[in-house]
């Protein structure tokens, strides 16, 4: 290095003539080009000198009018800790490293605003190791507390609503049960859902329907005192809170809440919409001892409410019967799940006879549970529980896998399947089933789903596209309790199906029963009008044989034609004749 760098060095000046930056300057440089403000407090004298960024970041024309921590700190909001308790009321001391600090705050700017700030330094002490002056960093942070504040919006309230939502809705009630339990003030819980919201969705599209839960929801708000607490439960259902409420009040409320809804038309965009809603509701402490279960009870009176028809509400009283019932259900579930899992849910074979010849032509596959001591339960026990609380789908894979396995093991076999509504949604049953018969044509054409009728009528247009996939790969479709919920011919022809089977209601008592015999004959008719070969179930006698057999029903089914059995014979005679099972 030769003199002249030695010399620059030495005044701080550069090579090039001009006056080198010191650390501090480059410092308070790199503080300024990322937007924030370098400041300095000289505690005992109350001086607080600031850096170039501070009238921008801060919003303050004359920076003079912050010169003193004093100044500085009228402008702060009351809320949270300042800077001077944190450094003046620190119980630390400085023993030469300094002591750091953070903490934010908002700061009311010259233009009327309040602008978030994060505050982070460190002071130092004086030979005492109190505190004597301070050198932090101020950096703008409204963006992050924007994000932060709408994620606990979000965290708290319904997006569509603005009301709670049911993460917090749960925590207020909890809140409403202690206070109740405490005897500090009884209080009530009223889960309220939108009537037939689904067809407002069908006639008008989604978007009206969440203008409907808008506005029914702005009704409730507007009957809803200081001190209650309003949440969207779910899709067409919100929660309401309501303290100091005992149950004798519980009837006049609701209907006022139904009456606002009731009595105005609600404006979409798309025009006027006439809505109701039903309401169920439960009183506190009285009639749950837990959230979950004041939450199940309210869901079980609103039930009961929409089973009276729409616009209704029903105040939850206790029942000793409705609570055997609960735990029962309770108990056979949990049963039903051990059975799947150590496979003890097996098929009982019955068989469905040709009314002429009376030889078996096929096999109805009947769900049976296996309990531990080897007692066998019939699927009465169970299968209704199983369809309540939603196990449906898992008592029905495991049959079909059972039957699939059984028409692989016997080749002379043909065998009928029972598919409940939920079943015939179930994506994965029926790709499952789907993906077997695909592989094994002569196993489509051995195989039999029967659709239960009152699962034909409410979902025939879902149902077609189900009849169509099993019926290409080779399957028959048979209906299945024909009669009893009063299927239309013409539905019956647009699923396209391939048998009818008379629900056994109309085959008790044939012989004597004029009504039975004529309503039988009737549906014999029509079906053989357009060409549907039909199964009478619940045979019990050699005259109901006789009879059926002159109606004109061609299969026969019953525990005098044959129980169901645990086991298949060894061999089946073969069949030949109408499409249905050929």
């Amino acid at each position: 290095m030769d003199s002249k760098t030695q010399e620059a060095g030495r005044v701080g000046v550069a090579y090039s003539g001009e006056p080198m930056k010191t650390g501090d300057d480059l410092l308070e440089n790199a503080v300024n080009a990322v937007g924030d403000a370098a400041y300095k407090w000289s505690i005992g004298e109350d001086v607080l000198s600031w850096g170039a960024g501070a009238v921008q970041l801060l919003g303050i024309s004359d920076i003079s009018r912050i010169s003193t921590h004093r100044d500085f700190a009228a402008r702060i909001a009351s809320e949270g800790v300042s800077r001077y308790e944190q450094i003046c009321r620190s119980r630390e001391s400085d023993t030469g490293g300094g002591v750091p600090y953070e903490l934010e705050y908002q700061i009311r700017d010259d233009f009327g605003g309040m602008r978030w700030v994060e505050d982070r330094g460190r002071w130092y002490g004086g030979s005492d190791g109190a505190p004597a002056s301070a050198i932090g960093v101020l950096r703008a942070i409204d963006e992050r507390h924007k994000r932060e504040e709408e994620l606990v919006r979000l965290s708290t309230y319904d997006e569509l609503t603005g009301l709670l939502n049911r993460v917090r809705m749960k925590e207020a009630l909890t809140d409403a049960m202690i206070a109740s339990q405490r005897g500090r003030q009884n209080s009530a819980f009223l889960l309220i859902a939108v009537d037939n919201l689904a067809l407002i969705n069908d006639a008008f599209g989604f978007d009206v329907a969440d203008e409907v839960i808008v506005h029914v929801g702005q009704r409730l708000t507007s009957l809803a005192r200081r001190g209650d607490a309003l949440g969207r439960y779910a899709g067409n259902k919100f929660g309401l809170i309501l303290r100091n409420c005992n149950e004798e009040r519980l009837g006049g409320i609701s209907e006022r809440l139904l009456a606002e809804v009731r009595d105005k038309v609600v404006m979409t965009a798309r025009g006027p919409v006439s809505v109701t809603v039903s309401a169920g509701s439960i009183a506190l402490p009285g009639h749950a001892s837990s959230v979950d279960q004041a939450l199940a009870r309210a869901e079980e009176a609103l039930v009961a409410a929409k089973q009276r028809l729409r616009d209704s509400h029903v105040v939850y009283t206790p029942s000793r019967e409705r609570e055997k019932t609960r735990l029962r259900n309770i108990n056979v579930a949990d049963e039903l799940i051990t059975a799947l899992n150590d496979k003890r849910i097996r098929i009982a074979y019955q068989p469905i006879v040709d009314a002429k010849s009376g030889e078996t032509v096929i096999y109805e596959c009947l769900v049976r549970m296996v309990q531990p001591d080897g007692n066998i339960l019939a699927a009465g026990h169970f299968v209704p529980v199983a369809e309540k609380l939603g196990l449906i789908g898992l008592l029905d894979y495991r049959v079909m896998e059972l039957a699939i396995q059984t028409l692989r093991e016997r080749p002379d076999v043909r065998l009928s399947l029972n598919v409940s509504g939920r079943t015939t949604s179930d994506r994965l049953w029926r790709e499952t089933l789907a993906s077997f018969l695909a592989a094994d044509s002569n196993l489509a054409r051995r195989l039999v789903i029967e659709i239960t009728e009152t699962v034909a009528i409410q979902e025939v247009s879902e149902l077609t596209e189900f009849v169509a996939t099993f019926r290409d790969l080779g399957c028959q479709i048979a209906i299945d309790d024909f009669g009893a919920g009063y299927t239309s011919f013409r539905n019956l022809k647009m699923l396209d199906v391939d048998l009818v089977k008379i629900d056994g209601s109309f085959v008790i008592d044939l012989v004597t029963n004029p009504d039975n015999q004529f309503f039988v004959r009737t549906l014999v008719n029509l079906a053989q009008n357009f060409n549907l070969p039909t199964v009478a179930e619940w045979v019990s006698n050699a005259e109901e044989v006789e009879m059926l057999r002159s109606l004109g029903v061609e299969y026969l089914q019953g525990f005098y034609l044959g129980e169901p059995a645990m086991s298949l014979p060894g061999s089946v005679a073969s069949f030949s004749g109408h499409r249905t099972v050929a």
